[in-house]
């Protein structure tokens, strides 16, 4: 069974990869990184566990590898 990442987790790889904070909506949040092609992130806020599809689709959003977060 593949690791599990936390909300805080991820966001930590993320904020250390230049995406900043754009806006919060409920319980998701949007990180957004300039550049070309410019990338947005949604992620789920104050989660233990990120189901393994879901960080899979954060992966993708972001142009990173599961490798990235460990």
């Amino acid at each position: 069974m593949p690791k599990l990442y936390s909300s805080e987790h991820i966001l930590k790889v993320l904020y250390s990869l230049e995406f900043v904070f754009v806006s919060q909506k409920g319980s998701h949040i949007k990180l957004r990184k300039i550049g070309n092609p410019t990338l947005t992130v949604i992620i789920p806020a104050d989660r233990k566990e990120i189901p393994f599809g879901t960080f899979r689709s954060i992966c993708r959003q972001a142009n990173l590898d599961v490798k990235d977060f460990k």
